[in-house]
This record gives C-alpha cells, structure tokens and sequence, in this order.
C-alpha cells in the first residue's frame, strides 16, 4: 500500500472529490481526517470508512476560522500523533457577473479558497518541519489557469494557490517537505451549474478534448500519487487532471 501507516486531513471532504480522495487514501493504507464544514457529512463518511475497516475520524471544520482550525489539527495529533499529509481542498463558489459581484461574495470566497488554504497550512507546517517530512497538496482548478465568467472571485483564488504553491515549495524542499497543486475539471456537486445548465454545459464540453465531464474517483489517483513516495522528488507543481481543457 502506497501510504500505509500515514496520517493524513483531507478538507472539504464530506463530498465530491475531498470524499473519493479520503477513501483512496484509507484504501492505500493511511489514517484520514475527513474535515468538513459539514460536520454531519465528515462524520458519516468517517462511520462508513470505520465499518468497512479503514481509520478515519470525521470533523466540522469551517477552514477560513483560525481557531476553529487550530482546534482541528489538535484533535488529529492527540488521536493519531502527527500529520504527514495535508490536502487543501474545502471550497466554495459565489457566482456573480463582475459589475454585480458585492464585497461579501468576494470575500468569503477568497477566505475558504485562500486564507483556509493558510490557515491549515500553518496549523500543520511546524510538525512536519520538526520530523523532516510532509506532503502537502493545494487545489487549483481550470479556473485559475484560464479565468472564468461570472466567476472572479474564485478564479482569482484559485491562481493564488498557484502562487502559494510555488513559494511554500521553494521554502520547505530543505525540510523533505513537498508541495504541490492539482487542477481538476468539473467533477463535483460545487460545478453542478456548469454541468446541468442548457446556458453553460454544451459551451464549457466543447472546451474539453475528451467529450465528457470527470468522475471524482478517476481525479483521487492524482491525490495519492503527489501523497507517495513515487512522487519524493516532484515539488512546485501543478498537475491539470481536466481531459485536456488546459492543453495549450
């Protein structure tokens, strides 16, 4: 098993593709904290993953909330010891035309996007620096590589991972600590707009050289891959799991 005996937080993980990738993590051997806003949600996948054998403890977490963060990587050490995987995955969307976009819409984008990015970050870098290991793995999207419509709030948080990406790979390659970022295509309950809607669906397909929307679980190899040990000497980069949309 690829990640057998590793502890790893998976936000964002009481659905879509955070759910698939804390399930490929348990099957590859690692212990998961499903972390969630939803508290109900985390808790119940955490049920399932325990009754089929794996480990795994569910946890409400709103990841823009320092302390509420702070909380939550505390509780994954007391129960298993250290972290040794970090997926930055919770997001949200606030749609809006840019001339209709309010400052809230903004701005809480950007806080589950970007300063929850951080804030788990921070909550977890020191262990790992202090044991000379650690895997952590931001998610980008389409979005941050090519801009979107009605969409400027999440584009530009999700380009700011790249930056954060970059820079926390730069600053932790000396601790054996990698960092890297994963671009999906729309795979989740969150791209539903763009999956269902007659305005939007058949235009964004188009975009897409393999003719069909992605499945979270053909996304959650990528995840184990950037988690294990085959991927001891990839850092600072941005893998796009989207059917080719990014091809250029």
């Amino acid at each position: 098993m690829q990640l057998e005996d590793r502890v790893a937080i998976v936000t964002g993980a009481g659905q879509g593709i955070g759910a698939a990738v804390a399930r490929a993590y348990v099957r590859e051997g690692a212990r998961v904290a499903i972390v969630d806003m939803n508290a109900e949600a985390a808790e119940r996948l955490a049920g399932e993953i325990g009754q089929a054998g794996g480990q795994a403890i569910g946890i409400g977490c709103n990841v823009a909330d320092r302390g509420q963060v702070a909380g939550m990587a505390e509780q994954v050490v007391k129960a298993w010891g250290r972290v040794d995987i970090l997926v930055n995955n919770a997001g949200i969307t606030r749609p809006a035309m840019l001339d209709k976009m309010s400052a809230e819409q903004w701005d809480q984008v950007l806080a589950v996007h970007l300063t929850g990015s951080y804030n788990c970050l921070q909550a977890v870098v020191g262990g790992m620096i202090e044991r000379n290991y650690g895997r952590i793995i931001f998610v980008t999207s389409t979005a941050g590589v090519l801009g979107t419509i009605g969409q400027i709030n999440y584009s530009a948080a999700k380009a700011g991972i790249l930056g954060m990406t970059k820079s926390c790979a730069k600053e932790l390659a000396r601790y054996n600590i990698t960092a890297n970022a994963i671009a999906p295509g729309a795979a989740t309950p969150m791209t539903n707009t763009i999956r269902t809607d007659e305005r939007f669906k058949d235009k964004y397909l188009e975009r897409i050289p393999m003719r069909r929307w992605a499945e979270p679980e053909e996304i959650a190899p990528v995840f184990v891959f950037f988690a294990s040990a085959a991927a001891g000497y990839v850092t600072g980069q941005v893998l796009a799991a989207d059917g080719g949309m990014t091809i250029y």
